[in-house]
C-alpha cells in the first residue's frame, strides 16, 4: 500500500504541518521510522525528539506546536487522538488475513446446532449439542464449545479455547488462546474432616465488545451467573472466580485474581498482580494499584 500525506490526513481527519511530498508505504515504531514510514508521538520524550526523527510522517496531538522550519522532511499530522488514529492506519497497512467460511472436515458438530451466516470452524474444533452461533463467527483450531453455549455475532475464538456448557457470549467478542470459560469454581465444604466438592450448576455470561486475554480462567456461577460486562478487557493470566460480577468498560491487567461473589463496578482499572478477596464490592471508577491486596469493599472513584 502507498498513501500520500494528504490521503492519510483525510482518513484520520488530521491537519498537516510540514513537508507533504513523502509517500508512505508502511508503519513503524517512533525510534525505527524511516522516510516512507508513518509513526506517532504522544509522550513528552518522543515529542521532544521529533526534530531528530527520520519518519516520513508523525501523528501528534492537536495541541503540539513546533516551527515548520525545524521539521526538515517530516510531516506532522495533528489530530485529537494520535494513538487511535495511528493504529487505525496500522490496520490498513497490515490487514488481517482473509479467511474463507466453512467447516473443516475434522470438526465435530453436535445435534441441534444453529449456525449463522459466514461461519468458519477450523480443524479439531468440538461443538456440543444445542449450540447457537451468530453471524461471522470464527472458531480456530482445537477449541471446545460445550452444550447449550450461545455465541453472538462477530465472535473470534482463538486456538485451544475451552468454553464450557451454558456459557452465553455477546457480540464482537475476542477470546485468546488457552482461556477456559465456565470451569467449576473453587468450592468445598468440610465434612467429617474431608473437603467435599460443592456442585457448580451456574454459568458465565459475557457481554458485547469484550476481549479476554490468553490463559484466563473464568469460573461458572455456583448456581447463578458469573457476569463479564460490556467492553471489559482482560490481560493474560487473569482468574475470575464463581459469581463475580464485573461492570462495563473495566480493565483487568495480567495476573489479577478475583475471588468469588465479588462485584466490580464500571470503568474500574485493576493493575497487575492485584488480589481481590471474595464477597466485597469495588465502586465505579476506582483504580486498584499493582500488587494491591483488597480485603474490604472500596467506594467509587478511589485509588488504592
Amino acid at each position: 500500500m502507498k498513501l500520500s500525506i494528504e490521503e492519510i490526513a483525510t482518513l484520520i481527519k488530521a491537519r498537516v504541518k510540514g513537508n507533504c511530498t513523502n509517500e508512505i508505504t508502511g508503519v513503524s515504531p517512533f525510534d525505527e521510522a524511516g522516510p516512507h514510514d508513518l509513526t506517532f508521538a504522544v509522550e513528552p520524550r518522543f515529542l521532544a525528539e521529533i526534530t531528530e526523527s527520520r519518519a516520513g510522517a508523525i501523528i501528534v496531538p492537536d495541541s503540539f506546536e513546533i516551527s515548520s522550519d525545524s521539521l526538515g522532511k517530516t510531516a506532522l499530522l495533528k489530530t485529537g487522538n494520535p494513538k487511535i488514529a495511528f493504529f487505525r492506519m496500522v490496520a490498513m497497512f497490515c490487514p488481517d488475513k482473509k479467511y474463507i467460511p466453512g467447516i473443516h472436515a475434522s470438526a465435530v458438530i453436535g445435534s441441534c446446532v444453529t449456525l449463522g451466516e459466514n461461519i468458519l470452524i477450523e480443524s479439531g474444533v468440538h461443538i456440543g449439542d444445542n449450540v447457537k452461533a451468530g453471524n461471522n463467527v470464527h472458531i480456530m483450531p482445537g477449541s471446545y464449545i460445550g452444550d447449550d453455549v450461545v455465541l453472538g455475532d462477530d465472535v473470534l475464538i482463538k486456538p485451544n479455547v475451552t468454553i464450557m456448557e451454558k456459557t452465553v457470549i455477546g457480540n464482537r467478542v475476542l477470546i485468546h488462546s488457552g482461556t477456559v470459560v465456565g470451569s467449576d469454581g473453587y468450592g468445598f465444604a468440610q465434612n467429617s474432616g474431608r473437603h467435599e466438592k460443592l456442585v457448580h450448576k451456574g454459568f458465565v455470561e459475557i457481554g458485547d465488545d469484550v476481549e479476554i486475554g490468553a490463559c484466563n480462567t473464568i469460573d461458572r456461577g455456583t448456581l447463578g451467573k458469573t457476569i463479564i460486562g460490556n467492553s471489559v478487557k482482560t490481560d493474560n493470566l487473569v482468574h475470575i472466580a464463581h459469581n463475580v460480577k464485573i461492570g462495563d468498560n473495566t480493565l483487568i491487567v495480567a495476573q489479577v485474581g478475583i475471588a468469588g461473589s465479588t462485584t466490580i463496578g464500571r470503568n474500574v482499572i485493576i493493575a497487575g498482580q492485584a488480589g481481590i478477596t471474595g464477597h466485597i464490592s469495588i465502586g465505579n471508577g476506582t483504580i486498584v494499584g499493582p500488587r494491591a491486596g483488597v480485603h474490604a469493599s472500596v467506594d467509587e472513584n478511589q485509588v488504592v
